[in-house]
């Protein structure tokens, strides 16, 4: 258009004659084709970022952002955000009516349907500034504006390092899970653990001239590790996300969609020899993103399709199940005895005890001579220390386990009152399906644990089928049926609104929508 207006007023080149009031016509055709949406045959997106780090909070070791990827074909346009925050509402510093002010201002402001608009939190729990509603209208503004055609391609990535199952199936048929909240069961006792999903699904956007202009990848983890100068991050996929961006075209901005996290820690969540810290796995789940690109071809695929859809869910009955954990909390309470021992004592009998189990008090001659003289005084002095050691180790044991059974209990009683208040025994909730190209994702507002993920994986008819949890609100964990049998077992199965009969609903649900893509 500057060229044209520029070839209007130089009089060498357009004659005089041209009315202006044609001239007009034309820059007022240009002006309109130039705002007109992607043809049926293209596919236009466009990215920004925005920072949104409360960088009153705490220190920041590195920032939080916002990120906005709109992609339209002419006639759909989808807009794709992701949030460096725990959770969409509910939890965090994102606030209840987030999701629906930012709805309601991209229709209003960008005419972009509120059904066609998806926001994911990475659940680091990083603390955002607040004025992140605004921060996240900024950079959806800005995507839309920079919008450009592109070319698509997906593919799939592996990352098993940096990440474990973080229940452990005990001997008891039990369940516990990997929490700083509470203490760990004696290993003896451990028989196995659950599965992850090492795969990183993979979209790939790229300008027509051949620079990426956009990452969208999703990888099941808690980004929960954190820094050791203990300040505001991002966390893992914070950094990953920065490793794919520093390794590609300028420009270009890589969107983490958080997967099947529910259950998923960082590998040595619980290490107590070194300082926690989320960069070493970031790097590594970065690295792992770009060498999957690496094998990602774009090509022109115009397929872009959003269905929105959603289901009601039965709600947790917890009452018995409180009532039974309160009765073992009892029993536990009433097994505790004294002993002669404190910390103090207990650490040094300890400490001698492993050193020689056979001559722990004094040296072995010393026992050898009260042998020979008919005296046993050091043996029973073993015996009465090692009564005293086995009940002091019980007592440590038996106040781990209401450690894990009080706050647990807390958990159940808190989502008790809160369906009790609300007065409905179903949970309603929001789906989406989305396909660009070959990537196809579908949504779950909550923590979905790794085998839910893997079993929609499963039955989907497509080839590179993703899911995004956290997705466009938050409602606690959405373990499995079989997790919920634990339930007062371990976070997942404790801080949850569902009863067992929602994962087959789900499930089906999920599968409906996927071939609907």
């Amino acid at each position: 258009m500057k060229y044209f207006r520029y070839r209007l007023h130089n009089r060498r080149t357009v004659p005089s004659r041209i009315p202006i009031a044609v001239g007009l016509l034309v820059l007022t055709t240009i002006g309109a084709l130039a705002m007109k949406p992607a043809r049926a045959d293209q596919l236009l997106a466009g990215v920004a970022k925005v920072d949104v780090t409360d960088r009153k909070a705490k220190p920041v070791n590195d920032p939080l952002f916002v990120r906005a990827l709109v992609i339209g074909d002419g006639t759909t346009t989808v807009a794709i955000i992701t949030v460096d925050a725990v959770a969409i509402g509910e939890i965090g510093h994102i606030k209840n009516d987030y999701l629906g002010n930012v709805r309601a201002r991209a229709k209003k402001e960008l005419d972009i349907n509120p059904a066609n608009l998806m926001i994911n939190a990475s659940h680091c729990h990083g603390i955002v500034c607040s004025d992140v509603e605004q921060r996240t209208l900024r950079a959806v503004r800005e995507a839309r504006r920079n919008m450009v055609p592109v070319t698509v391609g997906a593919g799939v990535g592996h990352e098993d390092r940096i990440m474990e199952n973080r229940r452990l199936k005990m001997k008891d048929d039990t369940e516990i899970d990997v929490r700083h909240a509470y203490s760990l069961p004696p290993d003896e006792e451990v028989a196995a653990i659950g599965p992850v999903d090492p795969e990183i699904g993979v979209l790939r956007l790229d300008r027509k001239d051949g620079r990426t202009l956009a990452v969208v990848y999703n990888f099941a983890c808690h980004p929960i590790l954190g820094v050791p100068n203990g300040g505001n991050t991002a966390d893992i996929t914070g950094f990953a996300s920065k490793v794919i961006e520093d390794n590609l075209s300028d420009g270009t901005i890589a969107l983490f969609l958080q997967g099947c996290a529910g259950d998923i820690n960082p590998v040595f969540y619980k290490d107590v020899d070194h300082p926690r810290d989320a960069e070493p796995l970031g790097n590594m789940l970065g690295l792992s993103t770009l060498r999957a690109l690496r094998n990602v071809q774009t090509k022109e695929d115009y397929r872009l399709k959003m269905v929105h859809d959603s289901i009601s869910l039965p709600a947790a009955d917890t009452a018995q199940r409180i009532v039974e954990l309160e009765a073992v909390r009892m029993k536990l309470l009433e097994s505790l005895r004294g002993t002669s021992l404190n910390m103090k004592t207990f650490v040094h009998l300890f400490v001698k005890y492993h050193l020689s189990d056979e001559f722990p008090s004094y040296y072995s001659h010393g026992y050898l001579h009260e042998k020979a003289i008919g005296r046993d005084d050091l043996l029973k002095l073993d015996a009465e220390n090692r009564k005293n050691m086995r009940q002091y180790i019980h007592n440590i044991e038996t106040m781990e386990r209401l450690t894990r059974i009080n706050t647990n209990l807390a958990l159940l009683r808190m989502h008790k009152k809160d369906l009790t208040a609300a007065g409905k025994k179903t949970i309603d909730v929001e789906l989406l399906g989305l396909r660009i190209g070959d990537f196809v994702l579908t949504t779950f507002p909550g923590e979905l644990t790794v085998q839910i993920g893997l079993n929609i994986k499963k039955r989907s008819p497509h080839e590179l089928t993703f899911i995004a949890g956290y997705t466009n609100g938050y409602i606690y964990y959405a373990p499995t049926a079989e997790q919920l049998k634990n339930v007062g077992g371990a976070q997942e199965d404790s801080d949850c609104l569902l009863a067992p009969a929602w994962q087959k609903l789900y499930e089906n649900k999920a599968a409906e929508i996927l071939k609907k893509l």
